[in-house]
């Protein structure tokens, strides 16, 4: 599984072929989220709030590109890495 993005010690990665709705897994001091890329929320697992409060914001930046890598990665095309958050 790709690692897209890492910030602030959250770890983001998406897989190939992964079932939907569009999300990214995050990773963050030992617990994980899977995250909607349409809308920041998470529909599994769990983070701490304010990891996942900088996830939403991070999805919400760069939700195009999230979107598009989703495409990529359903496709089994290479993934790219993401900015972090700055």
């Amino acid at each position: 599984m790709p690692e897209i993005s890492r910030f602030y010690g959250i770890v983001v990665r998406m897989y190939f072929e992964d079932h939907n709705p569009p999300h990214v897994h995050c990773e963050y001091s030992g617990q994980e989220a899977l995250v909607d890329i349409r809308d920041g929320t998470p529909f599994s697992g769990q983070l701490r709030h304010r990891a996942l409060a900088m996830v939403a914001e991070w999805v919400s930046l760069h939700r195009a590109e999230l979107l598009d890598l989703w495409r990529r990665a359903q496709a089994l095309e290479p993934l790219h890495a993401i900015d972090p958050l700055p």
